[in-house]
């Protein structure tokens, strides 16, 4: 796992400055590569290359980066893993290939050199994003891996009156080229109010992109000039995985579905053991990483290494469970009990660590657990990635139902109905309720008022996709908060970027997977693990695991209203049911508490109307409205909340 940052300056320059400024912006990155730096330069187009580097597969000095290829033709910087490394080397030392070290950056380089960019990304099997500069013709291409679980930002600048291609990991290193000031997108930031995360290709900052899983783009660089009209192309499409799977599903019975699964993910588990470093799990307790966990310890001459977290407040404390789980497995098992105060001590890394504005809360226990981790292993696996591939959400069974039963009636008059129930305030109903429970099995979180609000948005729905949309939505109609904004399409509001499936549960599944998994739970995973120099490896999400789950009939992932029907079969035959079932709990902190206690003050300076004013992003009344709600208890709307602080917070820390 490493760092990698680099530009294109389309005009001759000299060596020196070059790897002094690929220094610079690869510096950024030490978190993610503690171990090694390295950078490389063509001073004939203004090439610079920059690398930090995590030692996970082969330390020695064979492993370094930026690397060329046994042509001189190709360099690349590599973050990531590809896990049938030994398979691809094998295969290519019979063409007559010769390998320097062991590591799988070499076997890449080899296979570009032997098969070409394009038809060699589409053999490895793995996690990356990498960069290769082609020095015959003079081509940059950047790629990432299917799923979207490594990061690779890249984009325009304008420098001294001149564009520059800069690309890299992180944001942070970005911004380390001299003279590079980018601008914040407005547009790009209702995204963030709405769904806590920035989806791909969106960044925050306008002329930058992230790209898409999945997609590799190339930029010919020969000429003084920027090159014009690249786009990302696709070389793995989940969509496309998504519709064949529908297509052509598996015909087996259940049992043979369950052998079927458990096989893949032995090997995909199996694979990702492989280190030269010490190797360890998260462990929740809950379905995935259990799974995950049982596989690991079953292929294992030696207790796995697992890690927990638990905490104070009993609705947030997972870590009874995964003991529970530990114990019967027989693992190294460890766990951390952190206090509330422990845990609010991460709120000022966050802008640093998630250098794009990132609302999740769950970011912070995941970081807690990466650094207890990191004290005793360099690689953990991670259980993420069940959830959208298996049907674990409730809302995939209630959010089907639910719009059933509303397509009935005519569009104009659920939005008609939608307009007078919202005539009275979330607030007003909540007195006069007094906290009933109204549609909590798809509504999720907050009072009964804000359920009605809630519900009012799923009469003006259209399809199950603005159904599921409008109930992962926690600002309504961002474009109101935020200053001189339109909202862009996402998955949720173009079907051209979605399969087209019948299936209404698979749907949202595909939604989920297209959107929430990369963006959210990936990046928090990647960037929380990363701060403290730990590769997390996600095995559930080896693309033939995830072919294979697209091909699933959904009776086999949903049964009698219970998610991960499929794998929770899998994790039975090595841990009792009466282990591992229990209510879905997340892994959340309190922070709506948080803001209305210890936090407030912090929270008041950043959310200051003045303050507001001045920056010219976001219109102090709908902020402070709900602020004052939240304080009064009338809502209940921490999410939200959350949003905009992160984006204060980073705003703060950035600027």
């Amino acid at each position: 796992m490493c760092g990698i940052a680099g530009f294109v300056q389309f005009r001759a320059a000299d060596g020196a400055e070059l790897q002094s400024r690929a220094r610079r912006m690869a510096d950024q990155l030490a978190h993610r590569g503690p171990d090694d730096a390295g950078y490389w330069a063509d001073p004939d187009v203004g090439v610079g290359l920059g690398f930090r580097r995590l030692s996970i597969i082969d330390l020695s000095p064979a492993g370094h980066q930026p690397m060329c290829s046994e042509s001189g033709r190709y360099v690349i910087v590599f973050n990531g893993e590809v896990y049938n490394f030994a398979e691809l080397r094998a295969e290519l030392e019979s063409l007559g290939h010769r390998f320097r070290g062991h590591s799988d950056t070499e076997v890449i380089l080899a296979a570009i050199e032997q098969w070409g960019v394009e038809a060699s990304v589409r053999r490895f099997r793995g996690m990356f994003a990498f960069a290769v500069w082609d020095g015959r013709d003079r081509v940059l291409h950047l790629l990432r891996d299917r799923l979207g679980i490594k990061p690779l930002y890249y984009g325009f600048g304008d420098v001294d009156g001149k564009h520059v291609l800069l690309f890299a990991s992180e944001l942070k290193a970005m911004r380390a080229y001299p003279g590079f000031a980018p601008a914040i997108d407005h547009n790009t930031l209702t995204l963030l109010l709405r769904h806590t995360y920035i989806p791909a290709p969106y960044c925050i900052y306008r002329g930058l992109a992230k790209l898409p899983p999945g997609c590799m783009i190339a930029f010919a660089c020969g000429s003084t000039s920027a090159p014009d009209g690249a786009r990302p192309q696709p070389y793995w499409s989940y969509g496309e995985v998504a519709e064949q799977g529908e297509s052509e599903p598996f015909v087996g019975s259940p049992e043979e579905a369950q052998f079927e699964l458990e096989k893949l993910l032995r090997e995909s588990i199996r694979l990702r053991m492989v280190a030269d470093v010490p190797l360890g799990a998260f462990l929740s307790g809950g379905v995935d990483s259990s799974t995950v966990v049982a596989l690991m310890q079953a292929q294992s001459t030696r207790p796995v290494k697992t890690f927990t977290i638990g905490f104070l407040e009993a609705d947030f404390n997972e870590a009874t469970h995964a003991r529970r789980v530990a114990e019967h497995l027989h693992t190294d098992h460890h766990e951390l009990v952190v206090t509330p105060e422990e845990a609010r001590a991460v709120i000022p890394k966050l802008a640093t660590m998630y250098d794009e504005p990132f609302a999740d809360s769950s970011g912070i226990p995941t970081h807690l657990v990466s650094a207890l981790a990191r004290q005793m292993v360099t690689v953990s696996l991670s259980g993420d990635g069940g959830d959208e591939l298996l049907g674990g959400y409730n809302y995939y069974s209630s959010g089907p139902a639910l719009w059933e039963r509303i397509r009935r009636f005519p569009h104009p008059l659920r939005r008609a109905i939608a307009g007078g129930a919202t005539l009275l305030p979330a607030g007003a109903y909540n007195r006069i309720l007094r906290g009933r429970r109204i549609a909590p099995e798809f509504t999720g979180r907050g009072t009964g008022g804000q359920r009605i609000h809630k519900a009012a948005q799923a009469l003006r729905v259209a399809d199950i996709s603005d159904l599921h949309r409008a109930f992962s939505t926690h600002w309504d109609r961002p474009e109101s908060v935020v200053i001189d904004a339109r909202e862009p399409s996402t998955v949720f509001t173009d079907a051209s970027l979605r399969p087209a499936l019948s299936n209404l549960s698979a749907r949202m599944m595909a939604n989920d997977a297209l959107m929430y998994l990369s963006d959210d739970i990936l990046t928090k995973v990647d960037r929380a693990s990363m701060a403290v120099s730990l590769e997390a490896r996600v095995p559930i999400l080896d693309h033939h695991v995830v072919e294979f789950a697209a091909r699933v009939p959904v009776e086999f992932k949903i049964r009698d209203g219970k998610g991960k029907w499929l794998l929770r079969q899998v994790l039975y035959r090595y841990v009792p049911e009466s282990i591992v079932e229990r209510p879905k709990m997340g892994f959340a902190v309190p922070v709506g508490v948080w803001i209305r206690g210890p936090l407030r003050e912090w929270a008041e300076s950043l959310l200051d109307a003045d303050r507001l004013r001045r920056e010219g992003f976001l219109r102090p009344a709908p902020v402070r409205r709900l602020w004052r709600e939240h304080l009064n208890g009338d809502v209940n709307c921490p999410d939200a909340l959350w949003a905009v602080l992160m984006f204060q917070a980073w705003l703060e820390h950035w600027r």
